[in-house]
């Protein structure tokens, strides 16, 4: 495994979400990283450390509970856990697995790109 990257490790199940963040975040400059479910993004994770992980919790296969729980005990807290949800209690479920942040569904596009960048310095293109 490399050491702790720049990138942006996205994980959601919603396809379309998941292009939509990753184009607003390619064009704020980031690299992003996209998985479907908490399996793939564990694959993703051996690769390479995010810089952050945008989570979303809902998920077939490997749900975001699993896959926090599965990350911590593998790497702690090498990178941290920003939840994605469209849960009404949204500081909840970040709490439920010791997240560093969350975002709630729908969020404005100004808020994504604030919270990714308290956690990544941006490289040179």
């Amino acid at each position: 495994m490399t050491a702790k990257g720049d990138a942006v490790l996205v994980v959601d199940d919603d396809f379309d979400l998941l292009e939509m963040v990753q184009t607003l975040l390619e064009i704020g400059g980031y690299r992003v990283v996209t998985a479907m479910e908490g399996g793939e993004a564990l694959q993703r994770v051996a690769e390479e450390m995010p810089a952050v992980i945008l989570l979303d919790m809902k998920m077939p296969g490997m749900d975001g509970w699993e896959f926090a729980r599965e990350f911590r005990d593998r790497y702690d807290h090498q990178a941290p856990i920003v939840v994605l949800t469209a849960a009404e209690d949204a500081a909840g479920r970040a709490a439920e697995i010791g997240a560093e942040g969350y975002l709630g569904k729908p969020f404005d596009i100004d808020d994504l790109l604030r919270t990714v960048e308290k956690y990544v310095v941006k490289g040179t293109k």
